[in-house]
C-alpha cells in the first residue's frame, strides 16, 4: 500500500524536471575527459555523441550555437576534453552532458590500438596488393559470414533477389559484435575454406560504433582473411567506416549491399547480351545456310547427267567396235592378199610338197587368225557389259525401271520440293521409257 496521499502524485515529466533541475543546481560545470563513440552529425547541425572511458560512459549532446565555432571535427575514437553542464533529457529520462566547449585531448585506446595493428600487418605484408586474388566474374556460390538475424544478410539478399535471385548462397552464421565475435568469425572463415563450396565469401556486417565494429580490427580476423584461399570481400559498416578487415580482404565494399551489387552479375544486362548473342547466331546461321546453297547450285550446274555420259559411253563403243570390225577386215584382206601371191608362185614354180606344206601353214594361220579375233572380240564384249553393268548402277535409269519419275521444271531443274511449284506451272516428268508433259493442278506436303 502507498502511504503517499493520491493527491500528492505527480506526472513523469514533472518528476524529470525536477530531476533536471536539481542536477543543473547542484553540479557545477565541470571540464570531463573521455573517447567518443557513436558520434552523430544530423543536418540540423547539432551534434550527439557518447564520451567514454575503460569504465563507464555518458550521453553527450552539443548544439549548433556551439559546434559552429569548432575548428576541427571529431571523429570515432578522438580523446576529447568537454567543458559541460550536467542536465537530464527530459523525453527519454537520460541523464547528459550539454557540451559548452570541446577540445582534443589526444588519441583514443581503440584508436591507439588500430593504429598500432595496422601499422605491424602493414609493415608485414598483409595489405600488399600483390597478394590479392581476382574475384570471378561470375560466382556460381556466394558464401556470405554475418549474423544470420542482422541487417547485413537481409539487405545482400535482398540486393541479389533483385539482380540475380539464382546465385545460391551459403550463409556461415557467426556472432559480429562482443567478445567472442572475432574468434567466430575467423572459424567461419576457416571452415568455408575447408567446405571449398563457395568462390567468394562476403565478410561484414552494418553500421555501428566504433565498438561494434572492433571484431573486425582484431588480428585474429586479419590474419583468417589473409589465409583464405577463397577470395574475399570486406563489407563492414558504413562508406565512412574503414577496419583492419577492409584493408587485408582482396576488395573493400562500403555496404554489405554494395557488396552483393558488386558480385552478382545483372540480370537485365545478361538477358540482352544472350539477346544480341542469339541474334548474331541465327545471322551467321543464315550466312552460312546462303553460302552452302549457293556452293549447291554451282555444283548442280557443274554436275553432268548420268544420261549424258552413258550416252557418251554408248558412242564411245561403238567407235571402238566400228575400228576393230575396220581392223579384221584389212587383216583378212592382207591375209588373202598373200594368199593370192603365194597361189600364183605356187602355180609358177609347182613347188609340190612345198605348196601342200604352205597350204598346211596357211590353214593354221587361218584358225589361230580366227581364234585370236574371236578370243579379242569376247574379251571386248565383257568389258563392255561389265561397263554397261557398271554405268547402270549408278544410272537413274535403272531406278526408272522400277517404277520412279524423275520431275523438272519449265527450264530443266530437277524439282525437290512440291513448294519449287505452284499450280499452273507446266512441268516434264521423265519415266522409264518416254517423257510426260503435266500440268500442275494443285501442292501439298
Amino acid at each position: 500500500m502507498l502511504n503517499t496521499p493520491v493527491k500528492n502524485a505527480i506526472t513523469v515529466s514533472e518528476l524529470n524536471r525536477e530531476v533536471k533541475s536539481l542536477l543543473e543546481n547542484a553540479i557545477a560545470i565541470r571540464c570531463v575527459e573521455g573517447e567518443i563513440s557513436n558520434l552523430a552529425r544530423p543536418s540540423s547541425g547539432h551534434w550527439y555523441f557518447t564520451l567514454k572511458d575503460n569504465r563507464a560512459q555518458v550521453r553527450c549532446a552539443m548544439f549548433r550555437n556551439r559546434t559552429q565555432y569548432l575548428k576541427f571535427i571529431p571523429k570515432e575514437g578522438d580523446l576529447v576534453r568537454v567543458v559541460a553542464r550536467v542536465s537530464l533529457y527530459e523525453g527519454r529520462g537520460d541523464y547528459q552532458l550539454i557540451c559548452d566547449q570541446l577540445a582534443q585531448g589526444g588519441t583514443g585506446q581503440l584508436q591507439q590500438a588500430f593504429e598500432a595493428l595496422k601499422a605491424r600487418l602493414d609493415h608485414e605484408g598483409l595489405f600488399s596488393s600483390e597478394h590479392k586474388k581476382t574475384l570471378p566474374r561470375h560466382p556460381r556460390q556466394l558464401g556470405v559470414i554475418t549474423s544470420p538475424t542482422g541487417a547485413a544478410i537481409h539487405d545482400i539478399l535482398q540486393v541479389l533477389d533483385r539482380r540475380y535471385a539464382a546465385l545460391p548462397v551459403i550463409v556461415y552464421p557467426t556472432a559480429v559484435q562482443g567478445k567472442e565475435a572475432a574468434a567466430q568469425i575467423a572459424r567461419a572463415i576457416e571452415l568455408a575454406n575447408q567446405h571449398n563450396a563457395c568462390d567468394v565469401l562476403i565478410v561484414g556486417r552494418g553500421g555501428g560504433s566504433l565498438e561494434d565494429l572492433w571484431p573486425f580490427n582484431e588480428e585474429i580476423v586479419a590474419r583468417a582473411i589473409f589465409n583464405s584461399e577463397i577470395p574475399i570481400v570486406s563489407a563492414v559498416g558504413h562508406e565512412v567506416d574503414i577496419t583492419i578487415s577492409d584493408l587485408v580482404a582482396d576488395l573493400r565494399a562500403p555496404t554489405p549491399s554494395a557488396a552483393a551489387e558488386l558480385l552478382s552479375p545483372n540480370q537485365a544486362e545478361l538477358r540482352q547480351r544472350l539477346r544480341q548473342a542469339s541474334l548474331r547466331l541465327h545471322q551467321q546461321q543464315l550466312g552460312l545456310i546462303r553460302q552452302q546453297r549457293n556452293k549447291l547450285l554451282a555444283l548442280r550446274q557443274r554436275l553432268r547427267h548420268p544420261g549424258d555420259r552413258l550416252r557418251d559411253q554408248a558412242q564411245r563403243l561403238d567407235s571402238l567396235e566400228t575400228r576393230l570390225t575396220r581392223a579384221l577386215q584389212r587383216r583378212l584382206k592382207q591375209a588373202g592378199q598373200q594368199l593370192e601371191v603365194l597361189q600364183k608362185r605356187q602355180q609358177r614354180l609347182a613347188p609340190g610338197p612345198r605348196v601342200m606344206l604352205l597350204q598346211s601353214q596357211l590353214e593354221q594361220l587361218h584358225k589361230r587368225l580366227h581364234k585370236q579375233i574371236d578370243n579379242q572380240l569376247s574379251r571386248k564384249r565383257q568389258l563392255l557389259q561389265h561397263q554397261i553393268i557398271m554405268l547402270n548402277s549408278i544410272s537413274p535409269l535403272a531406278t526408272l525401271e522400277r517404277g520412279y519419275a524423275i520431275a523438272q521444271g519449265a527450264t530443266g531443274q530437277v524439282i525437290l520440293d512440291a513448294a519449287e511449284v505452284k499450280a499452273g506451272d507446266r512441268m516434264t516428268v521423265r519415266v522409264h521409257h518416254g517423257w510426260i508433259d503435266s500440268e500442275v493442278k494443285s501442292t501439298h506436303d
